[in-house]
């Protein structure tokens, strides 16, 4: 994907139109493209018509398929889930978790792989501290159903025939519904702190409160965003992490020295070299690499126009390799997010992993808390690497994943 928008751009600089059956695409490139499409001022884009197309038989009524005054309300009562207090919550609870869940990875069978290692972690952590249940049998239930969801959101053929992806999302969107209907009643009752009871029990000075489907379908989308991105972004980092062995010391001794295993919220922006780390890490591999918006009037952008309809995509994967904007894209360089270089800087949205505007991820805070977290445990247990020379295989779309579930050669140190 980003050879073909990198195409594009060398061809026609920072716009360029194509037409896609019944629909018009303008791709706009560059940060101040960004600005433009996500920021919004005037109103002109709408994030719930392109989405829908792409998954809203699959994922309806989620926050990201939501315009204007609904999404301000819907993104206002679910605030309450992602408060400071909340969010030092799920960092106490979530440091057993990934504890637990670590000690047991494998250092004796050979390669050991990653993804899959992530992803089984991300979806336990994601269940107590979304849902507060250990899914435990119905880990991998969930877990398909969440693979079928995001691969029936992508699907070509969109009907529902037996065998293929879409039916199966379809079926993993109705075992998801089931699921959550099923637990609004007792989340509703009692007072248990994680984001599936708050949603249930939150009520505005207004007076306003989600319905019962709207819950479902918020936490439908928020449990397949949470968990799938996370784990694309701390699959991306133990690879980086692996062919860098010098800041995977940095990193370790910065674990080493805050000196308790536990990881406190409060204490998020001491850990530097691996905010660093990270920031790099989602510059090179944005788990989104486009973010689609369709025009709701005439507009233009840079001298081009846009019609009403074209459906408009900005590109995270092509901003962030901009030479115009980053020393030395192609290089791994964490200190590029220094302050005394800050290049994420030189521009509002050079850097938009997390979109940006009013459709800004709500859960940011959240993924970079998790992130941190779990980096900090395995640091202080393992070391990794990779053969000379292997390069990560990633799938760039939907979500930016390794290939081959990134093999590691794992040690245990501590």
């Amino acid at each position: 994907m980003r050879g073909r928008v990198q195409r594009m751009y060398d061809r026609h600089g920072v716009a360029s139109c194509q037409n896609l059956l019944f629909v018009r695409i303008v791709h706009l490139f560059g940060p101040d493209a960004n600005r433009f499409v996500l920021l919004d001022k005037d109103r002109i884009f709408s994030a719930r018509k392109p989405w829908m197309t792409i998954m809203g038989r699959i994922f309806p009524n989620g926050l990201l398929l939501m315009d204007g005054d609904e999404h301000k309300l819907n993104r206002k009562i679910m605030h309450t889930a992602f408060t400071r207090p909340a969010l030092r919550g799920y960092a106490e609870r979530m440091n057993p978790m990934v504890a637990a869940g670590i000690d047991g990875w494998d250092t004796t069978s050979g390669r050991f792989h990653v993804f899959k290692a992530i992803k089984e972690l991300t979806l336990g952590m994601a269940a107590r501290i979304f849902i507060g249940a250990d899914l435990g049998p119905e880990t991998t239930k969930m877990n398909a159903a969440f693979e079928n969801l995001v691969a029936a959101s992508m699907s070509q053929i969109r009907l529902p025939i037996p065998g293929l992806e879409f039916q199966r999302g379809l079926q993993a969107r109705k075992f998801m519904v089931d699921f959550f209907r099923d637990m609004i009643p007792q989340k509703r009752a009692g007072d248990a702190p994680d984001i599936f009871a708050r949603l249930t029990r939150t009520v505005t000075d207004e007076g306003e409160r989600f319905e019962d489907q709207q819950i479902i379908d918020h936490m439908s989308f928020l449990m397949m965003a949470a968990h799938d991105t996370t784990t694309s972004t701390l699959s991306s980092m133990f690879y980086e992490l692996a062919k860098h062995p010098e800041w995977q010391e940095r990193v370790r001794e910065e674990a080493l020295a805050y000196g308790s295993d536990d990881f406190a919220f409060d204490d998020l922006d001491r850990f530097a070299v691996t905010g660093r780390v990270m920031k790099e890490t989602l510059r090179r591999y944005p788990p989104l690499p486009v973010i689609p918006r369709m025009a709701e009037r005439d507009t233009e952008f840079a001298g081009y126009r846009i019609p009403k309809g074209a459906m408009c995509v900005v590109a995270p994967i092509h901003t962030h390799y901009m030479p115009e904007w980053w020393d030395e894209p192609e290089r791994f360089d964490p200190d590029r997010f220094a302050p005394e270089r800050a290049e994420d800087e030189r521009h509002s949205h050079n850097w938009i992993p997390f979109g940006g505007g009013p459709h800004m991820c709500i859960g940011l805070r959240f993924a970079e808390t998790q992130i941190k977290l779990v980096i900090h445990h395995v640091v202080r247990r393992y070391r990794w690497s990779v053969p000379e020379g292997y390069r990560m295989p990633v799938q760039q779309a939907p979500i930016s994943k390794p290939m081959d579930g990134l093999p590691v050669d794992l040690e245990r140190i501590g």
